[in-house]
C-alpha cells in the first residue's frame, strides 16, 4: 500500500494514462490456443480504415473492452482480434484526389498498390487512437483484408461457394450507381425523401403519369388493373409510345392501383422493383435506355449521349411543343439512392455475379443466436423477409479482392484456380493447366471484383480457424458479435449467410447490438451539420476513461446515444470524487499499516459490507447482461452515496481515533475499495489500476472479478436506521440554523430493538447519542401560543392587542379546545376561526426536550447540552 504522501492531491488523468499504457504488454492480451479455460471468442468488426476512428467507433469499442476485460476477470481465454476492411470505393477516390488522377490513369496493380499505401498509413493512425483508448485488443489476432493471407480466404470462399452452386453469374436487373460506376447490392441502397414531379401525359389516346420520362424509350408495355372499367375494353391492343415509335402491348395486372395517377402504368426497364417484377411476370422486352455512366444509349435516339437528367427536361419541352403533356403536380417520393455518394441509383440489366439467398436456411441459423436486445432479430427477420433479388457480389471497380476465374477465349469455359495456388489475380496471373473442355491456352481474366462484403462476412471464419473446407474450424462458432444496428442488414445477415452456406451452422452463440452516436444536436454526426465530435478531442481534455465512461452510461444496450459534453464532464468528476474518497481511505489505513486480518465487527461496518455484497451482485449480473449503464450506475450510487456520504462521514470519527473499533472500519473500508476497483477495471481500466496499485501494489487487471457475498440481515436492518438518523438529525440542524458540526446536545433515540453503533452516529453529529429499546416517558404540554395574524388583524382590527393577551392567558386545556369568546377589558370578543393555535412541547423527567418521529422510531433532543 502507498504511504498517502505518496498518492497525488490531484488525479493527472494524462499522466496516469499514458503511464499505465506504456507499462502494459500486448502479450497479456494474447489468446492462448493451448489453454484450458473456457474461450471466450468476439467477432469483433473490421472498421474501414479512414484514419479517423470516429466517435461511433469508439462506442463500440468501449461495449467489446467492457466485454473483453470482464470475461478476462471471470476466468475466460479470451480472443478480440481487430481487423481492417480495406476495400472499397472511399479509398479509391481518396487515392485519385491525393495523386491528382483517375484509376484508369495508371496500370491496375500501381493504382492498387497506391491504395494499400494509404490504408496502411491510416490503419497505424487508427492504432494509435485504439490504445490511447485503453482497448485490450488481442493484437497477435490482427488481420488486414487487403493482404494475401485473407483475401486468399475470401477467394477459397468464393470458389467453395461456386461449385456448390451458391454462386453463380447471370445477365439481371442489377442496383447500379452511375457516379461510382458499379453494381451496389440492395443492403447499400440508402432511401432519401425527395420532391419530383408527376407528369401527366397522353400516351396514345391514354393518360399515363410518370416521374421518370427519360425512360420513355424503355417502355416495353403498359399495365392497367384488370377490373378498371376505364381499360376493360382496350386490353390486347398495342400503343404507339409517343416521341418514340415502337409499339408495346396493354397489359393486365392486379398490382397496379387503379387510384393512383391515370390508373394506367408505363412500364420500362428498369424504373424500380416493380417493373423488375412485371417484365419477369409478363417476360416483356428488355430495352436498354441508360448506361453505367448514366449516358443515355442509342435506345433513346436523338436523346443519346445526354445524361438522365437532361434527358428529362428535353422530354418534357418535346412533350409539351408536341401538345401532349397535359399536367404536371409535385410530389413528394423515397429515392433509392448509392450509400456512399448519394447519387439515385439505376436499375440496368447486367452480366454480375450473384450468391443465392436461402431465406429459411438464413433464418434457421439467425434464430439459433441469442440477439441482445431481443427485438433487433426482427430487423433481420424483416429484411431476409423482403430480399426480392439475390445477392450481387460483383463490383466494376480495382481495390478490392479479384474473382478468382478466367474465361477461355476459345470456347469460353469458365477456368478457376486449383485452392493451393489462391490468392490470384486474375488480370495478372494465367491458369497453370489448359482449358479442361476445349484444351485451349488463351484466357481472359475476370476484370469485376468482389463486394467488400464478402470479405467481412467471413470474419467470424477467419477469428475461429478456417481454411477451407466445409467443416466448421475448431474454434466455431465464436462467442459473440457486438455490432451496431446499422449493419444488421448488411454484415450480420451476409456473415450468418456465408457461415451457414461455407461450414454450417451458425456463427457466433449471440450478437450484442448498440445504437448509434448522434450529435448534441439530436441528429446523426455529418460534416453537413457541424456536429462531429472526435474521440481524440474528448480524450485530450478529460481523458480516456472519461470517454469510456460516457460510452457506458450514455444508454441501454441498442439504442442511439446522444453526445452530449456535460456527460463527460460528469465522468470526470466522478473520478475526481473516488479519486478523493481512495485518498482518505489509503490515509487511514496508512495508520496501522492497512492490516487486512482484523474482523469487522461493528454495526456501520458490517452495513456497508452487506451493501457491497448487493452491489457486486447488482453490477455482475448487469454485466453479464451487457447492460453496462445499469453497473455503472450502481457503482457510482454505492460509491458516491453509500461509500462517500453515508459510511464514511459515519465512521469517520472512529477512523481517526484510537479505539478497537477503528481496525474494524479500516479492514470494511480495504475490502471494500478493492472490489470497486475491480468493479471499475473493464469500465475505467487506467482509473481502477492506478488506484488499486496504491491499495495493493500490483496491476488489477491481473486480478479476478470479486466474488464478494457478504449477507448481513441485521447489519443491514440496524445500519439502514443509524444512516436514517443521522440523516434526519442532520435535516433538524440545517433547520434549526445550526452548523452540522456543532454541538447538539443529549440525543435519545428510541427504537424497536437496541442498537449498539459503537458510537458513529454520536460522533458524526456531535452529540451525546444513546439507543434505547425503551418506550419513551413524554410529558407533552403548551409551551406558548402562535396566532394567525392573517386572521387577526382584518377580523379584529383594534382589539387585537386586548384579544391576544386575553388568548395567552387561558389555561392550556383552552389553548387546546378554544371557547367560542375571550374576555377582554369587560368586553367578550368572538375567537375568528383559525386564529390561534397552541405550541406544544415535551418534558422527559422535567427536561424539556424536542421530539423527532420518524416511522416507530422516537428521538428526542435535549435542549442542554
Amino acid at each position: 500500500m502507498s504511504s498517502s504522501h505518496q498518492i497525488p492531491k490531484t488525479y493527472d488523468f494524462e499522466e496516469v494514462e499514458s503511464r499505465w499504457q506504456g507499462s502494459w504488454r500486448d502479450e497479456d492480451n494474447y489468446f492462448n490456443p493451448a489453454s484450458k479455460k473456457p474461450r471466450f471468442i468476439i467477432d469483433t468488426p473490421p472498421p474501414y480504415p479512414t484514419g479517423n476512428f470516429h466517435i461511433g467507433n469508439a462506442l463500440n469499442w468501449c461495449y467489446i473492452d467492457f466485454i473483453a476485460r470482464y470475461r478476462r476477470m471471470r476466468g475466460f481465454n479470451v480472443m478480440f482480434p481487430q481487423g481492417w476492411d480495406c476495400h472499397g470505393l472511399p479509398t479509391e477516390v481518396k487515392v485519385e484526389e491525393t495523386y491528382g488522377i483517375t484509376k484508369n490513369d495508371v496500370p491496375r496493380e500501381e493504382f492498387r498498390t497506391m491504395c494499400r499505401e494509404l490504408t496502411l498509413g491510416n490503419i497505424a493512425k487508427m492504432r494509435r487512437t485504439m490504445r490511447r483508448l485503453g482497448f485490450s485488443v488481442d493484437w497477435s489476432n490482427e488481420y488486414i483484408t487487403m493482404l494475401p493471407e485473407y483475401f486468399g480466404k475470401t477467394q477459397r470462399s468464393f470458389l467453395q461457394m461456386l461449385r456448390a452452386g451458391d454462386i453463380y453469374q447471370s445477365e439481371h436487373p442489377v442496383n447500379f450507381c452511375t457516379r461510382c460506376e458499379t453494381a451496389i447490392a440492395f443492403a447499400e441502397v440508402a432511401y432519401e425523401p425527395r420532391t419530383t414531379k408527376l407528369n401527366y401525359f397522353d400516351f396514345d389516346g391514354i393518360e399515363i403519369a410518370t416521374t421518370r420520362p427519360e425512360l420513355l424509350a424503355a417502355c416495353v408495355a403498359v399495365a392497367v388493373h384488370p377490373e378498371d372499367e376505364r381499360y376493360t375494353a382496350m386490353t390486347g391492343r398495342r400503343l404507339e409510345v409517343p416521341l418514340f415509335g415502337h409499339a408495346v402491348p396493354i397489359i393486365e395486372d392486379a398490382a397496379v392501383d387503379p387510384a393512383f395517377g391515370s390508373g394506367a402504368v408505363m412500364i420500362c426497364t428498369f424504373g424500380d422493383k416493380m417493373d423488375v417484377h412485371w417484365w419477369k411476370q409478363h417476360d416483356l422486352d428488355l430495352r436498354k435506355a441508360i448506361d453505367r455512366q448514366g449516358i443515355m444509349t442509342d435506345t433513346a435516339g436523338r436523346y443519346a449521349g445526354m445524361n438522365a437528367a437532361g434527358c428529362r427536361e428535353a422530354i418534357l419541352r418535346d412533350m409539351e411543343d408536341a401538345g401532349i403533356l397535359i399536367r404536371q403536380e409535385e410530389l413528394e417520393q423515397r429515392v433509392g439512392t448509392c450509400w456512399r455518394c448519394k447519387t439515385p441509383i439505376e436499375i440496368l440489366s447486367e452480366r454480375q455475379w450473384f450468391v443465392k439467398i436461402h431465406q429459411d436456411d438464413i433464418l434457421k441459423a439467425a434464430r439459433a443466436v441469442r440477439w441482445t436486445p431481443e427485438h433487433m432479430f426482427t430487423r433481420m427477420e424483416n429484411w431476409a423477409g423482403q430480399m426480392e433479388w439475390d445477392w450481387c457480389i460483383s463490383r466494376q471497380r480495382i481495390f478490392a479482392t479479384p474473382i478468382p476465374v478466367w474465361f477461355c477465349r476459345s470456347c469460353g469455359e469458365q477456368v478457376l484456380p486449383a485452392e493451393e495456388d489462391l490468392p490470384i489475380d486474375p488480370t495478372v496471373d494465367t491458369p497453370k493447366e489448359p482449358c479442361p473442355r476445349c484444351g485451349g491456352t488463351d484466357f481472359e481474366g475476370e476484370e469485376d471484383v468482389l463486394d467488400t462484403w464478402m470479405d467481412s462476412s467471413i470474419s467470424v471464419l477467419n477469428v475461429t480457424g478456417w481454411n477451407g473446407g466445409t467443416t466448421p474450424p475448431a474454434l466455431f462458432p465464436a462467442q459473440i458479435r457486438p455490432q451496431g444496428h446499422d449493419i444488421i442488414r448488411t454484415w450480420a445477415f451476409y456473415t450468418i449467410l456465408r457461415a451457414n452456406a461455407l461450414v454450417g451452422g451458425h456463427p457466433w452463440d449471440e450478437i450484442l447490438v448498440n445504437g448509434m452516436v448522434l450529435g448534441e444536436d439530436g441528429f446523426k454526426m455529418s460534416k453537413s451539420r457541424d456536429n462531429i465530435i472526435s474521440p481524440e478531442a474528448i480524450v485530450s481534455e478529460y481523458g480516456a476513461d472519461a470517454l469510456r465512461q460516457w460510452g457506458a452510461g450514455g444508454a441501454a444496450t441498442g439504442s442511439d446515444i446522444m453526445f452530449n459534453w456535460n456527460d463527460v464532464v460528469a465522468a470526470s468528476r466522478f473520478q475526481t470524487k473516488l479519486w478523493n474518497i481512495v485518498r482518505f481511505v489509503l490515509g487511514r489505513l496508512e495508520k496501522d499499516g492497512g492490516s487486512e486480518a482484523a474482523a469487522v465487527t461493528e454495526v456501520a461496518d458490517r452495513w456497508l459490507l452487506d451493501r457491497l455484497s448487493e452491489t457486486v451482485a447488482e453490477v455482475t449480473a448487469a454485466m453479464e447482461g451487457y447492460q453496462f449503464d445499469r453497473a455503472l450506475r450502481a457503482i457510482r450510487e454505492f460509491a458516491w452515496n453509500t461509500l462517500a456520504d453515508d459510511y464514511i462521514e459515519l465512521a469517520k470519527g472512529r477512523l481517526y481515533g484510537d479505539d478497537e473499533g477503528r481496525s474494524s472500519a479500516a479492514s470494511a473500508l480495504r475490502i471494500t475499495i478493492d472490489a470497486l476497483c475491480r468493479m471499475l477495471a473493464p469500465i475505467i481500466p487506467h482509473f481502477a489500476a492506478e488506484c488499486y496499485y496504491h491499495l495493493t501494489g500490483s496491476d488489477v487487471h491481473t486480478r479476478p472479478w470479486p466474488e464478494f457475498s457478504c449477507v448481513d440481515a441485521e447489519a443491514r436492518r440496524q445500519g439502514d436506521l443509524v444512516v436514517q438518523m443521522v440523516a434526519e438529525l442532520r435535516r433538524y440542524k440545517h433547520d434549526a440554523g445550526m452548523a452540522l458540526n456543532a454541538p447538539l446536545g443529549q440525543v435519545k433515540i428510541y427504537a424497536p430493538e437496541p442498537v449498539d453503533d459503537a458510537g458513529d452516529a454520536g460522533r458524526a453529529l456531535n452529540a451525546d447519542l444513546r439507543w434505547s429499546a425503551e418506550t419513551p416517558d413524554l410529558e407533552q404540554y403548551v409551551s406558548d401560543v402562535e396566532f394567525n395574524m392573517a386572521v387577526v388583524g382584518p377580523a379584529l382590527r383594534k382589539q387585537a392587542k386586548a384579544f391576544m393577551d386575553a388568548v395567552r392567558a387561558l389555561p392550556p386545556e383552552q389553548l387546546t379546545n378554544p371557547p367560542r369568546a375571550v374576555s377582554a377589558g369587560g368586553e367578550e370578543i368572538p375567537v375568528p376561526e383559525n386564529a390561534f393555535s397552541p405550541k406544544m412541547a415535551y418534558r422527559v423527567a422535567g427536561e424539556e426536550v424536542d421530539v423527532l418521529t420518524v416511522g416507530d422510531v422516537i428521538v428526542t433532543i435535549g435542549h442542554t447540552a
